[in-house]
């Protein structure tokens, strides 16, 4: 009675999706979903606006790595199997150091590689965002240095 209520409200392109979900609902089948790929290094793009200078980093998960007055800290990085489509996205703190050398929390959050303009760090000086992530880097990793 509510899925055949809740359709009839819907018109145009919404009904067919609408009527899908409501039938597997009622069916009780289960959507298949990708299994997230935990990465153990992050991929960013970094823009000084004073020089026009891009440069790509890499960062290890739980690794905090300077560029210019910022700290970019991921805590995790999760990819899609190449199966599926693309899907990259990093939780990541960043801090600014002040001119008087304080730390101070500008940034806690999802940062997606798909959409770099929804969730990218965007400093008067300084911008980041997140391009991918990855299993390994020519970078050694913090044990190894």
């Amino acid at each position: 009675m509510f899925f055949s209520t809740a359709i009839r409200g819907l018109k145009g392109v919404f009904a067919p999706a609408a009527l899908a979900f409501a039938a597997t609902m009622a069916f009780g089948a289960e959507v298949a979903l990708a299994e997230k790929i935990e990465n153990p290094v992050a991929v960013f793009s970094g823009l000084d606006k004073i020089t026009g200078r891009i440069i790509s980093f890499d960062v290890y998960i739980n690794e905090t790595v300077q560029f210019g007055a910022l700290q970019v800290t991921p805590r995790a990085c999760y990819t899609r199997p190449a199966t599926e489509a693309p899907q990259t996205d990093a939780f990541v703190e960043v801090d600014e150091i002040t001119l008087n050398r304080e730390v101070m929390r500008i940034f806690t959050g999802w940062m997606f590689a798909d959409s770099p303009g929804l969730h990218a760090i965007e400093h008067p000086v300084y911008d980041i965002w997140l391009l991918d992530c990855k299993q390994n880097s020519d970078v050694a990793p913090p044990d190894n240095r």
